[in-house]
């Protein structure tokens, strides 16, 4: 067993091999909690919760680190406009994305640190960088140098000479205009800290090359992030760390896009769909199906059209999931292992796509041994289908969505009650082949949105897709 993954620094699939047997070491780079979360925020959450599932199932321990970014310049700019404390800005959206996170049924990072816990580390990481001659300070704040590290763009593969660093407001006493900023000068009105070089506030980047440090050490497996991230941020904290002595992180894995008419979904460009609000619309398991079961490298262009598509592929398998549990009459637990082609597309750099094809064929099959009435085939088959959900997260009998699927119980109950009634004047039109009657009351369930399916044990209804 191999699992293999695309490297963005070799750009090729290769072997997974972790710098200590039996171990996973992951650093994702979490949210900028200037702003509430939409869906392609937190689609990077969810690809990498896969991943973690899936190191985990294989008999990894796996330790994973999601940081929060609660201060840079977006999250100031927001506090001046609302006339707030930028703390205040932080803190609602840092609960809003662990809402998010929490909704479609992402894991709990291992350890998930704020920036701003940790200037003694950023300050530590800066004196050495200048000692070594790799930074510098000019007017309170510090840079750093990038003619000095030879390595520089060894992620982005971008010649030095022929880019431009992205202008950062305000910022001077740059010997380079690519020099990047670590540490800023204060400047009134700003939240600042206190330094060896005056008093100021952190560079984005640095902030994440101390806080891998600080809880991965030196070296460690995964860095992660979307494809935005390589430059100039993930670029950055290379050249850092690595100047700073870290091997820092031996794989670079990145996630594509969410889009929307061809852009990249984001906040400046008005179009992103926040997931507080998608999910009084959609239900969160579904949500989890549309973002997370297309491959991690693929863009997703959202649609309404898309996503009731995912939730009618996945009524298909809760569905049988129903059927069996009811035909078994007793709780059916995952499998302890799963399919062999299942496995070999999740070790084939998370090929979710081609082990989710597994799944409906795992389905089909099931659905062909109750049309068999062979109970036993079905209930193996549903075993192993939860088994594979499990690895996804997305199992709807796990206990991550029992409150999901419990909030409507009561109703389901009473709406259940009704649709008896009228099934059992269909079935009575049957028995009398008063065959018009029974497929006009059939015809009628369907337009209110019930699927009616006969089986060996009788009618059966489900909600349809919307």
């Amino acid at each position: 067993m191999t699992i293999r993954l695309y490297d963005t620094s070799a750009r090729q699939i290769r072997d997974f091999v972790p710098l200590s047997a039996g171990c996973v070491s992951i650093y994702l780079c979490g949210a900028t909690v200037q702003a509430a979360p939409h869906i392609g925020h937190i689609r990077s959450g969810l690809n990498f919760d896969i991943m973690r599932r899936w190191f985990e199932f294989r008999g990894y321990d796996v330790t994973f680190i999601r940081n929060v970014t609660d201060i840079d310049d977006k999250i100031i700019w927001k506090a001046a406009e609302q006339n707030r404390p930028w703390w205040s800005i932080g803190y609602e959206n840092e609960r809003a994305f662990g809402d998010a996170y929490t909704a479609l049924g992402c894991l709990p990072p291992t350890y998930e640190p704020r920036a701003t816990g940790h200037v003694t580390e950023m300050v530590e990481m800066m004196r050495t960088l200048i000692e070594r001659g790799h930074a510098y300070e000019a007017d309170g704040s510090v840079y750093f140098d990038v003619r000095s590290w030879p390595s520089y763009l060894e992620l982005s593969k971008q010649d030095l000479d022929e880019m431009r660093q992205p202008a950062e407001e305000g910022i001077t006493g740059k010997r380079d205009p690519r020099d990047f900023a670590m540490w800023k000068a204060t400047k009134p009105g700003e939240p600042d800290w206190e330094t060896p070089w005056g008093r100021g506030r952190p560079g984005w980047h640095l902030e994440c090359s101390a806080m891998a440090h600080r809880y991965l050490g030196s070296a460690f497996d995964i860095h992660g992030g979307g494809l935005d991230l390589i430059f100039p941020h993930h670029e950055n904290e290379i050249a850092q760390a690595r100047a700073f002595g870290d091997e820092f992180a031996k794989y670079w894995v990145h996630n594509a896009w969410v889009t929307m008419s061809g852009e990249k979904m984001s906040k400046s460009l008005g179009n992103s769909v926040l997931v507080g609000e998608m999910v009084k619309h959609w239900r969160p398991i579904v949500l989890r199906y549309y973002l997370g079961t297309p491959h991690y490298r693929s863009t997703i262009e959202y649609s309404e059209e898309a996503l009731r598509e995912a939730e009618s592929a996945f009524a298909r398998i809760e569905g049988f999931i129903q059927r069996v549990m009811e035909l078994a009459g007793k709780p059916v637990e995952p499998a302890a292992d799963v399919p062999p082609a299942f496995a070999e597309a999740m070790d084939d750099d998370l090929g979710v796509p081609q082990a989710l094809a597994v799944v409906h064929t795992t389905v089909r099959q099931g659905n062909s041994a109750l049309a068999a009435d062979d109970k036993d085939a079905a209930v193996a088959r549903l075993a192993e289908v939860r088994a594979m959900l499990g690895v996804l997260g997305l199992d709807p009998l796990d206990a991550q969505w029992a409150g999901e699927s419990n909030q409507g119980e009561d109703l389901h109950g009473v709406v259940d009650s009704l649709v008896r009634m009228v099934l059992d004047q269909r079935e009575a039109a049957r028995a009398r082949k008063d065959w018009t009657t029974a497929d006009a009351i059939r015809d009628q369930l369907n337009q209110s949105g019930l699927v009616i399916e006969d089986g060996p044990q009788g009618p059966r209804w489900t909600l349809g897709p919307r």
